[in-house]
């Protein structure tokens, strides 16, 4: 039995025991359809009957677009983005700030000399093989020798020569640009980590030395002109070295004598570039015009305690033509 045949049927049976309405009246001429509502009139817009309200499927359904994943996070997206792109931009700052700028070649360990005889005077330090003094930008340079005692450097402000200062085991201060105060007569100390300079203590004593260190022993430059550059260098045998142009103290320990020794010996006499009038030569005990602190041949490495024949002191501190650049 259909839809509107059941509606009908149980209209007739609510309908039964009623009085019925007189012939020709508008409820007997109403048309079969209606008996399958139940008697009741259709509202003509909706089709429904009049006050009833709208099924859950007859309501009208508001048509709209689901938005995309992108749209619904596009916020959150882009925020990510940006996050990534500053980690990246500050990590590539970062490598580029504290990659090395330099390759060595050997890593330099002097075969020491022979003692000094009897009453001789000793020489501090050993002679490097000269490496040139020319003037590179380019990235990574190459050193034959590390630690370098000389070879090719930056000539650019504020990257060579460096600042004299302690440059702390973090700190960014390589070859390339000390090499330059080394040039001008400067004294370099390197400190190795991990070793005892690396710490707190160790750094304290550094900073000491720092500011203790004397004039220059041939232009009378103060501290903080070019020397005394203090910064690690891992690249090396020792614990520390001291270096002035051409020539390298080693050392197993920190001794602030001992380096300012070899500074007031070697430094502004080794140098290529001169930023003073050098001291007088004084005779020597032969009459030779030999002045005092001449460095040893380059090549033959002239260990600490190797005698210095002949040399005799200087009669004075040369007065400063020009300042370092």
């Amino acid at each position: 039995m259909s839809k509107p045949s059941r509606r009908a049927s149980r209209a007739a049976q609510r309908n039964v025991g009623r009085p019925q309405p007189p012939a020709g009246s508008a409820a007997t001429t109403r048309p079969a359809a209606d008996a399958a509502t139940g008697g009741r009139t259709l509202d003509p817009t909706s089709g429904r009957p009049p006050g009833s309200r709208a099924g859950r499927r007859d309501r009208p359904v508001r048509g709209y677009a689901r938005r995309s994943f992108l749209e619904r996070y596009r916020g959150r997206i882009l925020t990510a983005v940006g996050v990534v792109a500053l980690l990246l931009v500050g990590g590539f700052v970062f490598m580029g700030a504290t990659a090395k700028t330099y390759t060595c070649l050997t890593i330099w360990n002097p075969t020491p000399t022979a003692s000094p005889a009897a009453g001789a005077s000793p020489q501090l330090g050993y002679v490097e093989p000269d490496m040139g003094n020319s003037h590179n930008i380019s990235q990574p340079q190459s050193y034959a020798y590390c630690p370098p005692a000389s070879g090719t450097h930056i000539n650019q402000p504020g990257l060579g020569p460096v600042t004299p200062r302690l440059y702390g085991p973090d700190d960014f201060a390589q070859p390339p640009g000390w090499i330059h105060n080394l040039e001008h007569g400067a004294l370099i100390l390197l400190y190795k980590c991990p070793g005892a300079a690396c710490d707190d203590a160790g750094q304290s004593q550094l900073r000491t030395f720092f500011n203790t260190f004397p004039n220059s022993p041939v232009c009378n430059f103060p501290k903080g002109q070019l020397s005394p550059v203090i910064a690690r260098f891992d690249d090396m045998t020792s614990p520390f070295a001291a270096i002035v142009w051409d020539r390298v103290l080693p050392l197993d320990a920190f001794d602030a004598d001992k380096i300012v020794a070899f500074y007031n010996e070697w430094a502004e006499r080794t140098n290529p570039e001169k930023l003073c009038t050098p001291p007088s030569p004084s005779p020597g005990p032969s009459g030779s015009g030999a002045a005092s602190g001449s460095p040893a041949a380059s090549g033959s490495p002239a260990a600490s305690g190797s005698p210095a024949a002949g040399s005799a002191a200087p009669s004075g501190s040369g007065q400063a033509s020009a300042s370092p650049s």
